[in-house]
C-alpha cells in the first residue's frame, strides 16, 4: 500500500516536467513563425560609400597626349609673315634697248612681301634704274649729253627654296609696270626731218618726223610688261640675310620696248 502511495507523487513530477516543456516549446515556435498577415521585409542592403572625386594624376599616356597638343598650339612659326628687302646694283641691256644705253646704269630697289608659308608668298618691288645712253646715240640724237632712267612697279609670286640653316634661294615672277622718261641736254637736229632710229625708240617721233615745237629734247612713256628672276641669300643674323638678285625684264607700249637686266644685292628682313 506504501509503494502505491509512493509512485503517485513520482508520477505526478513526471507530468508536471512534461506540461512545461510542451507550453514553453509553443510560444518559442509562435515567436519564429512570421504572421502571414504582415508583409515581408525587404532583406537591407549595406549603403555603398560616396566616392569621393579623384585627384590621380593622369596616366603616361593622357599626359603624352596633352604635352602633344601642347606643342601643337605652340608650334613656332618657320617663316616671317611679312618680310623687306632693300638694295643695290648695276643694270645691263638687251634688244632694242641695248642698241641705245649701255651697261652698268645703277639700281636702287626696296620691296615687301607677304609669306603664306615658307616658301610661298606675294612680293611687291619698286626700283628705279638708270639708263644711260651709249656715245653712239648721242651722235644719232646730235646732242652732248642726257639722262635717261626707268621706274618700275613690280610684283608677283615668291618661291623660296631654303638649301641649308644659312644658305637659301627663291624665285620671282610675274607682270609689271614701268614709266621710262629722259632728257637730251639739246640736240643739233633739225625739226620736221625724218626720225631715225634713236628718236624711234626714244619716243618723240611724231608721224614719223622730229616735232616742230622741240619736244623731242625730253620723253615720258608709259608701258607695261613682266619680269622673271631668281636670287641666292646668306643669313647673316637671325633676322637679316644677304641676297643677290638677278632679273630679266620686257616692257612695251606704243610700238617701242624697254629691255634690262638688272643685278642687285641687298639685305633682307
Amino acid at each position: 500500500m506504501i509503494r502505491k502511495f509512493a509512485a503517485v507523487p513520482v508520477l505526478g513530477t513526471a507530468l508536471t516536467a512534461a506540461f512545461l516543456l510542451i507550453a514553453g516549446t509553443f510560444p518559442l515556435r509562435a515567436q519564429q513563425t512570421p504572421d502571414p498577415a504582415q508583409p515581408p521585409q525587404a532583406p537591407q542592403t549595406q549603403q555603398p560609400a560616396t566616392q569621393q572625386p579623384s585627384t590621380q594624376q593622369p596616366s603616361g599616356q593622357e599626359a603624352s597626349e596633352e604635352e602633344i597638343g601642347a606643342k601643337r598650339k605652340t608650334k613656332p612659326i618657320l617663316y616671317n609673315k611679312y618680310s623687306f628687302n632693300v638694295g643695290g646694283g648695276a643694270s645691263m641691256t638687251s634688244g632694242t634697248t641695248g642698241q641705245f644705253v649701255r651697261g652698268g646704269g645703277g639700281v636702287a630697289a626696296v620691296g615687301a612681301a607677304r609669306n603664306y608659308s615658307q616658301y610661298f608668298g606675294l612680293r611687291v618691288d619698286f626700283q628705279f634704274d638708270n639708263l644711260p645712253l651709249r656715245t653712239s646715240a648721242l651722235e644719232l640724237a646730235q646732242a652732248p649729253g642726257a639722262s635717261s632712267h626707268v621706274y618700275s612697279l613690280m610684283g608677283g609670286p615668291v618661291i623660296n627654296i631654303p638649301a641649308s640653316k644659312n644658305w637659301g634661294g627663291y624665285i620671282v615672277f610675274g607682270p609689271g609696270y614701268f614709266h621710262r622718261s629722259g632728257k637730251l641736254d639739246s640736240s643739233q637736229v633739225i625739226p620736221g626731218s625724218a626720225c631715225n632710229n634713236f628718236f624711234a625708240w626714244w619716243g618723240t617721233c611724231f608721224n614719223g618726223s622730229i616735232p616742230l615745237n622741240k619736244q623731242y629734247l625730253s620723253t615720258s612713256q608709259n608701258e607695261f610688261g613682266y619680269f622673271v628672276g631668281g636670287g641666292i641669300t646668306r643669313r647673316l643674323t637671325p633676322k637679316f640675310e644677304l641676297y643677290g638678285e638677278y632679273r630679266l625684264v620686257h616692257a612695251s607700249g606704243g610700238g617701242r620696248t624697254t629691255d634690262f637686266r638688272p643685278i642687285t644685292v641687298g639685305l633682307r628682313w
